[in-house]
């Protein structure tokens, strides 16, 4: 143990004087000011140091300034990440469900420390002196919504609304960030600045809108990762925004930087600069298109750029200067994360890795909260006669079924979890060696339906695969599934052939809903007693949905999106207008399950609803008694939606614009308080280019427990 403490010391020394080997340079100096630092880099810098400057994995090794790269992260540090292939030398890490189950825990603080994880990982093998791969941006979260259930990186998205999506993308970027006032843990890459929700034609297509819906939704949720959350970087798009591609929008300098104040990186999305030019056909030649892209305020190319951007030099296209202000970005983010301070020695997180080794992805505490989130993300949808949960101590066996039951499935954006538990590990952990657990993959010679028949409950675990067959890029086995590059065709389940067979041979079958994405389960919602959904990847999946099942954890999950029940329901893919009667805002048709939905296994009352300070300058304070009038402890997902109902302008039928989970013991009484700010009451004045509010206008106040689960209104006339 000795010899082994001695050498951690001698490495711990090693990496500092790595740190400490260049202290002559101004921009070393943490006392200067952030422009006086960055000022003097630049001046420092060579034009060939510039250029090569212009990517996701730079350094300096002259001016003693080391790699600084790009990790995936969005529920999880993918460490060993390689396009979802798997890895030959896997580097563990915590792995969450995917980002839309982190949405639907509608629990900001759980999401927040779930991403402060993920960059203490990231800062142990960025820094660890046998581990070190110099990875400190975090490509996370991702801020675009899924306004649309076909959209096939819907797993990777918070939901639809822009109000929930905002406050977890906040809770998300200030995880990884963390709480010192000087410096970062890691650094928040917003991803795909915007309006980038089709994959079928994604690199040539134009998403349009006009500009109130560029601000109040899809612009909304990177607005306040920016102004509120403190994300200073972000991934532009692959689409075009009415008919202007995203890597050269004039919004990315105008808007993002001068209005909202991001100083840091822009970059482009993988291989997005080609498609400028061979998929868009935006522009005639190369160092054209360099020179626009990086003038753009661009500072970081995901693609080959180098010979294009030397020959937009050569020809006047493009000066020093042009990329002085475009890599500016770039090494501010390497200056909050310390990597710029000739002293890192002392720097708030320098010990991570180096002289603290624990591995977190070891710890059982980890273990406990994965489990927590997982189960706080399950969403459940139906329980008639409540089936569940399951008295493990009444049944003698149980049945559980489908393709989904027996693994744990890894997405394009999923690091290597140090272990994974499937839904089978989970409930056989779950009942012990008392309750027989009988289990079939399908249905290949009556298995399914035997197992079912000869159980007391049948759990059929069902769901899309994140890979599809045999991984190949823009093809799925089924119209119904849909990743990175393809879209959904179709919303119907194929499993609830499987459902079917299982629910006539034992009416107690319950289904688990494994998806990254809404279904029309029409024919499970009318027929099986009980349904559960969660979102893939998890490496507590086992645990946290058997917890739900057997009643160690009263679900609480609530839905992110509207689950319509036919896709005739929705509006043609490629209209970006949401007021055509996309998303609950403006749907006019009945949901299958409403945006906000979710059941419990107790039931809460509402009364008391109060509104305060009244007036257009200030919040309105909202508040309302919560009580659980059932027989378990339970968490409640109070839900504050506005509508205008004279309003001048088009308004949404209704708009989510505060929430709070709350527990609340059995019999017990919790006082919410919620706040409306006025920029909650508001709108885009596109005349005054400015969020204004309606004088004299009527606004009606909704507490409820989904978007349509409306229990108290009441409403408030602005003066």
């Amino acid at each position: 143990m000795k010899t082994r403490y001695m050498f951690l010391i001698l490495v711990a020394a090693a990496f500092s004087l790595s740190l400490t080997a260049q202290t002559a340079y101004p921009f070393q100096n943490p006392a200067l000011s952030d422009d006086a630092r960055l000022d003097n880099l630049l001046s420092l810098m060579t034009l060939d140091e510039k250029v090569n400057s212009l990517n996701s994995e730079w350094n300096v090794p002259r001016l003693g300034i080391r790699r600084m790269g790009h990790l995936e992260g969005l529920h999880g540090a993918a460490i060993s990440w390689n396009g979802g292939r798997g890895s030959q030398n896997p580097s563990p890490s915590t792995t969450f469900p995917q980002s839309y189950g982190l949405g639907e825990t509608w629990d900001t603080d759980i999401v927040r420390k779930a991403a402060d994880l993920e960059a203490t990982e990231m800062r142990y093998y960025a820094q660890s002196p046998k581990l070190g791969n110099g990875m400190l941006i975090m490509r996370a979260p991702n801020a675009d919504l899924a306004r649309d259930p076909r959209w096939g990186r819907t797993e990777e998205s918070f939901g639809e609304d822009a109000y929930l999506t905002a406050r977890m993308t906040v809770a998300f970027v200030k995880g990884l960030q963390g709480d010192h006032p000087k410096y970062w843990k890691a650094a928040s890459l917003m991803k795909h600045f915007m309006a980038n929700s089709n994959e079928d034609g994604r690199d040539s297509t134009s998403s349009d809108f006009d500009e109130r819906l560029f601000r109040e939704y899809y612009g909304y949720p990177f607005y306040k990762g920016i102004t509120e959350g403190g994300s200073q970087a972000f991934m532009a798009s692959y689409n075009a925004w009415n008919g202007v591609p995203m890597t050269v929008n004039p919004i990315l300098e105008s808007v993002t930087r001068k209005e909202w104040g991001n100083k840091g990186i822009i970059c482009t999305d993988g291989g997005a600069f080609q498609l400028l030019l061979n998929a868009h056909h935006y522009y005639k030649t190369a160092a054209e298109g360099a020179a626009a892209v990086i003038k753009a305020g661009v500072g970081q190319f995901l693609d080959t750029y180098r010979t294009e951007t030397l020959e937009a030099l050569r020809l006047g296209l493009l000066t020093e200067k042009d990329i002085d202000h475009a890599i500016r970005g770039n090494f501010y983010v390497a200056l909050k994360l310390g990597l710029l301070d000739g002293d890192q020695i002392n720097l708030p997180y320098a010990n991570i890795g180096v002289t603290d080794t624990v591995r977190t992805w070891e710890q059982p505490e980890t273990r406990s909260f994965v489990r927590e989130l997982t189960a706080k993300s399950a969403v459940l949808l139906k329980n008639s006669d409540n089936l569940l949960p399951i008295d493990k101590n009444k049944i003698k066996s149980i049945a559980v079924i489908g393709p989904r039951a027996n693994d744990v499935l890894l997405d394009w954006y999923s690091g290597t979890p140090p272990y994974a538990v499937s839904v089978l590990d989970g409930i056989r952990n779950a009942v012990g060696k008392d309750v027989k657990v009988n289990y079939a993959y399908y249905n290949e010679m009556d298995e399914a339906t035997i197992a079912a028949a000869n159980s007391d409950v049948a759990i059929v675990v069902v769901g899309n695969h994140v890979w599809g067959w045999q991984r190949q890029w823009k093809f799925s086995p089924v119209p119904s599934d849909g990743r990175e590059a393809i879209d959904r065709k179709a919303l119907g389940l194929e499993q609830e052939e499987l459902l079917k067979l299982v629910r006539k041979a034992n009416p107690n079958t319950v289904m688990v809903l494994l998806s990254s994405f809404p279904y029309a389960i029409n024919w499970s919602q009318e027929n099986v007693p009980a349904i559960i959904h969660l979102a893939n990847n998890s490496q507590e999946l086992g645990n946290g949905l058997a917890d739900v099942i057997f009643g160690d954890y009263n679900p609480a999950g609530r839905t992110t999106q509207t689950w319509v029940k036919d896709i005739t329901d929705l509006p043609p893919m490629m209209d970006y207008d949401l007021t055509h009667g996309r998303t609950y805002m403006f749907f006019k048709g009945k949901p299958l399950y409403a945006f906000g939905h979710g059941l419990s296994y107790t039931t809460f009352a509402y009364s008391n609803l109060n509104i305060k300070n009244q007036s257009p300058e200030g919040a309105l304070e909202v508040s309302v008694d919560v009580k659980n009038t059932g027989k378990k402890d339970g968490d409640e997902v109070v839900q504050l939606y506005v509508a205008f109902p004279n309003s001048k302008v088009q308004r949404p039928v209704k708009q989510l614009k505060g929430f709070s989970r709350v527990n609340i013991p059995a019999g017990e009484t919790r006082r919410v308080d919620l706040a409306l700010q006025p920029e909650d009451l508001s709108y885009w004045s596109t005349d005054e280019h400015k969020f204004v509010i309606e004088p004299g206008g009527k606004i009606s106040v909704m507490i409820g427990a989904s978007s349509e689960d409306i229990r108290l209104r009441k409403q408030v006339e602005l003066k």
